[in-house]
């Protein structure tokens, strides 16, 4: 192999890539999204939703899951996963402005 063919491909490959990190870029940078289906139905608001994490040590993590309303606090580890308490998100909301407010 002669050293122009080498090069052009060496160029090419160089044009693929930098094209590649340039539409990375502008995906992240403008938090693109790809569009749904055409003719599906527009989605449902979820049930289901992470609202915080906070990790316990390198193994352990607290996660509170907010369904339909109602919070959940989770302990999740290697050895299982283990609910340590569920409550009404909106009373809860409502005792947490009482004692601000007090």
């Amino acid at each position: 192999m002669t050293l122009l063919p080498l090069l052009r491909m060496m160029g090419a490959l160089a044009l693929v890539l930098g094209g590649l990190a340039g539409a990375l870029w502008a995906v992240r940078r403008f938090d693109l999204r790809l569009p749904g289906r055409i003719g599906a139905a527009p989605r449902r608001e979820r049930r289901l939703e992470l609202v915080e994490r906070i990790t316990v040590d390198p193994r352990r993590s607290l996660v509170l899951v907010r369904r339909d309303g109602r919070e959940h606090l989770l302990l999740i580890a290697p050895e299982g996963h283990l609910a340590i308490e569920a409550f009404d998100a909106v009373h809860f909301g409502a005792l947490v402005t009482e004692a601000t407010h007090a």
